[in-house]
């Protein structure tokens, strides 16, 4: 499916600092097609995560125009914006972001409630959620009470109550140990498949390259490459076999 679900044109974001102007996103331009897993990549300070808050509308760029399934975002009234936020888009972050008081369920079931259902109908659907992600034991335990690894389950639940075209996820393995990390992207690539949900992902994590269908290299506020996993591969088989041919 060739379906635009994302479209940034000539994005930037410049902060002032003192006298200089520093360009945390300089001219960015992407398109992301809908049920593609992106993954964004780059060091610290590249403007990865500058490019994911635009995409998110959580913050507003300096120039250039952010399109959400054609959608200019920029035009929205901050009603709107919301709007469009609770229900077209999952957030996931490094730091999880659960209400510390709430139980699992809760804090999936409430961005249903600010969507309009009702507490039946979304207890129902966090509950499916939960049990999805792995976590049908765990309903009522709050934060404090799960690992890492859990609470990242149910920030992906949430993520996905209110049947978003889009998951942006921030970091979501930053706070894991690796065995969980990978448990994540896995799990999150699953729901990408089954769900036909859009991943746009920024992260450092290497494991990531492995489940995406795009790795968006950032660079100095900048795209500076794009390559599919298909490129990957046969970059990886370009550099075994001149292994081979060396060893020869």
């Amino acid at each position: 499916m060739n379906e635009l679900v994302v479209r940034t044109r000539d994005l930037s974001k410049h902060y002032s600092l003192g006298d200089s102007v520093v360009k945390a996103l300089d001219g960015v331009t992407l398109d992301v097609r809908r049920t593609e897993y992106v993954s964004i990549m780059g060091p610290s300070g590249s403007g990865k995560s500058t490019l994911f808050n635009m995409i998110g509308g959580l913050d507003a760029p300096t120039s250039g125009s952010v399109y959400i399934n054609e959608v200019d975002i920029a035009q929205l009234t901050p009603n709107e914006l919301a709007y469009l936020r609770n229900r077209t888009i999952g957030y996931i972050f490094q730091t999880f972001n659960l209400i510390q008081v709430r139980t699992a369920l809760e804090n999936v079931t409430l961005p249903m409630l600010f969507a309009g259902l009702s507490p039946e109908e979304a207890d129902e659907r966090a509950i499916a959620l939960l049990e999805r992600v792995g976590l049908g034991d765990r309903l009522h335990h709050r934060p404090h009470e799960l690992s890492g690894g859990q609470q990242q389950r149910v920030a992906i639940a949430r993520s996905l109550a209110n049947n978003p075209a889009i998951v942006l996820a921030d970091e979501p393995t930053g706070n894991l140990d690796l065995k969980t990390g990978k448990e994540i992207i896995d799990l999150m690539k699953r729901l990408n498949q089954e769900q036909g949900v859009t991943v746009i992902s920024a992260t450092h994590d290497l494991k990531m390259v492995d489940v995406s269908d795009r790795i968006v290299y950032v660079r100095d506020g900048r795209i500076a490459n794009i390559e599919t996993r298909s490129d990957l591969r046969l970059a990886v088989g370009e550099v075994v076999g001149l292994s081979d041919d060396l060893q020869a």
